[in-house]
């Protein structure tokens, strides 16, 4: 079916953004000061998931709309399937989902401390 195919790039194409808004969304409070009361509830989930092991329930989901559709899923986390196979070809191991949620919490506690200090330069 055409139209789960077109569900499961959907989900996988929403699953991309997620991950760089848990990233790099942290930037958007440089210009909206509300963003992180979106953002770090989300850098908080991507972080869990990372620690923890965990697969993103948006993974499942893609894999049940691809089957749907007469395509194959696959094992493992979106991470694991679509970036470490270019990154990391060996594969996601436990040690890999700790540096990658090292990089997360280092990239958004550098963009924090850049909103912070600009929010204190604005300060009378």
């Amino acid at each position: 079916m055409l139209s789960c195919r077109l569900a499961a790039d959907a989900v996988l194409l929403l699953h991309l953004a997620f991950i760089l808004f848990v990233l790099l969304g942290g930037l958007l409070a440089l210009r909206w000061r509300r963003a992180p009361l979106v953002h770090l509830p989300a850098a908080a989930w991507g972080i869990y998931i990372e620690l923890s092991g965990g697969i993103c329930p948006l993974t499942p989901l893609e894999n049940r709309l691809r089957a749907a559709a007469g395509q194959a899923g696959y094992e493992g986390g979106f991470v694991e399937h679509y970036l470490l196979a270019l990154i990391y070809p060996a594969g996601l191991t436990h040690e890999i989902q700790f540096v990658l949620a090292a990089v997360v919490v280092g990239v958004n506690l550098a963009v924090y401390a850049l909103v912070l200090r600009r929010a204190a330069g604005r300060r009378p």
